[in-house]
């Protein structure tokens, strides 16, 4: 049993609930006519079921939004996730009174599967369509690499997801659900995912031209065609290599993105949501909601802003009464909260133009291009209405200078930028934890559903 609920963990639910579980009897296994078996899309699935697959992994593609936004920011005190109906969103989470996660940490399950668990089953259904798309006979060969190259695109930026949050080894080899392969370190896990990267990109530029075969989401709007998914491609290369302190290359992969130095800085592919059936945005408040649950800016974002900053007046508002919660850790209170979406059907950018922009400063920086990175940096700055940047032109300044207009240009986006850019750059002790007593977590350990199944079979 403790193998099929690890499979069910990867590979359940959507159009890829095909799994069975145990059964004693050892009868055929009832086949759901809504939620066809892995083996009926693969083999000559029909366009109309490829395109289903398509629908299907851009809303998996979505799943991860809420958590990692309320985790990961809370884990860099972007954010506090207040929940008076269940504090250890705050207590655990802030580390207070000395907790710290386990292989059993709650934040895995529920909520907290969707960053790990609903990443793998995101890979998986990628990796579905890709299968699906290769084995029919009703797409053209070049319309085979289109979706092949986005079913790997989008397989990428997901596993970075297990790898930031473990920021230790994990799976990169899921092909066979029933024989992963074995765990690998961070920096390796980053080195396959630029390799999936380069490989859909070859798929892509196999792909010819024009708009892409099937139809996507209005969040692909401006970016729905082969070459629009293309420079999603790179754009999603950019982060990775900046991981991976590979400076040159990420400059490279910036110029062969979206990224556009005179252009919208919010420009970009985003999460879309709706109305039921559909999924509302979980980031959306109602502004001033009498409510004791609620995703409130850190104290410490609001104490260290710059005066007139237009990002400080747009993104925070402030609310005529704070969300209080009490635990046994303490009372915390949040007077600002979330203004970035309009209605609980906005949508949630998943990587954008100023993001670009400043990778594309910081790599400069590495490389002791300064003139370059304060070109960069001054585009940021001026489009929050701070002026231009007047500080030191040596390295260990840009990168200060840089670190902070990302704290405040990426803030509390659905990734957690603010812990990986301390963790990634020795300065974990640079978050925050006075206001809450709380602990700095670097990375969580392996989910118990990994370790069930590693004493399963003695992996």
């Amino acid at each position: 049993m403790i193998k099929n609920k690890f499979l069910s963990a990867i590979i359940a639910g959507g159009l890829l609930s095909g799994m069975t579980a145990c059964n004693p009897l050892n009868t055929n296994p009832v086949q759901d006519p809504n939620n066809p078996s892995v083996g009926s899309v693969t083999n000559n699935a029909s366009r109309a079921q490829i395109q289903f697959l398509v629908t299907g992994l851009e809303a998996r593609h979505r799943g991860y939004v809420f958590t990692a936004t309320a985790g990961f920011g809370t884990f860099g005190r972007e954010v506090w996730y207040l929940n008076a109906s269940d504090p250890r969103w705050q207590t655990d989470w802030l580390g207070q009174n000395g907790r710290r996660p386990d292989a059993s940490y709650f934040g895995f399950g529920a909520n907290g599967g969707t960053v790990y668990a609903g990443a793998y089953q995101t890979i998986r259904q990628a990796y579905v369509l890709r299968d699906a798309a290769n084995n029919t006979t009703a797409l053209t060969e070049t319309e085979k690499k289109a979706v092949a190259g986005l079913a790997k695109t989008i397989a990428a930026y997901q596993y970075l997801l297990p790898a930031i949050w473990r920021y230790d080894s994990i799976r990169v080899d899921v092909e066979d659900p029933l024989n992963p392969g074995p765990y690998v370190p961070y920096q390796e896990a980053l080195a396959y995912v630029s390799n999936l990267l380069n490989d859909g990109l070859n798929d892509l530029n196999a792909a010819g031209t024009g708009n892409f075969p099937l139809i996507l989401t209005a969040g692909w709007a401006g970016f729905n065609t082969i070459d629009g998914i293309k420079r999603v491609n790179r754009a999603i290369a950019a982060r990775t290599f900046l991981y991976r302190g590979q400076w040159q290359e990420a400059l490279t992969a910036c110029d062969a993105s979206f990224m556009n130095l005179s252009g919208n800085l919010n420009a970009g592919p985003t999460h879309v949501f709706g109305a039921p059936p559909d999924a509302f945005n979980p980031l959306f408040f109602v502004r001033d909601a009498n409510v004791s649950t609620m995703i409130v800016v850190h104290p410490s974002v609001l104490r260290d802003t710059t005066a007139n900053d237009a990002r400080v007046r747009t993104k925070f508002y402030r609310r005529t009464s704070p969300v209080t919660v009490s635990s046994d850790a303490g009372t915390l209170s949040g007077q600002y909260q979330d203004n970035r979406f309009a209605a609980n059907t906005s949508p949630v950018s998943w990587i954008r133009n100023e993001e670009l922009i400043l990778i594309k400063a910081e790599a400069h920086a590495k490389l002791n291009q300064g003139t370059n990175a304060v070109n960069a940096i001054n585009i940021i700055r001026n489009a929050a209405g701070i002026g231009n940047y007047g500080g030191a032109t040596t390295e260990s300044a840009l990168i200060d200078e840089i670190l902070y207009q990302r704290r405040y240009s990426l803030w509390a986006e659905p990734w957690g930028h603010r812990w990986i850019d301390c963790r990634r750059n020795n300065r974990i002790n640079d978050i925050d934890v006075s206001f809450d007593g709380g602990t700095r977590f670097t990375g969580f350990p392996k989910p118990q559903s990994d370790v069930n199944w590693d004493i399963y079979t003695g992996g």
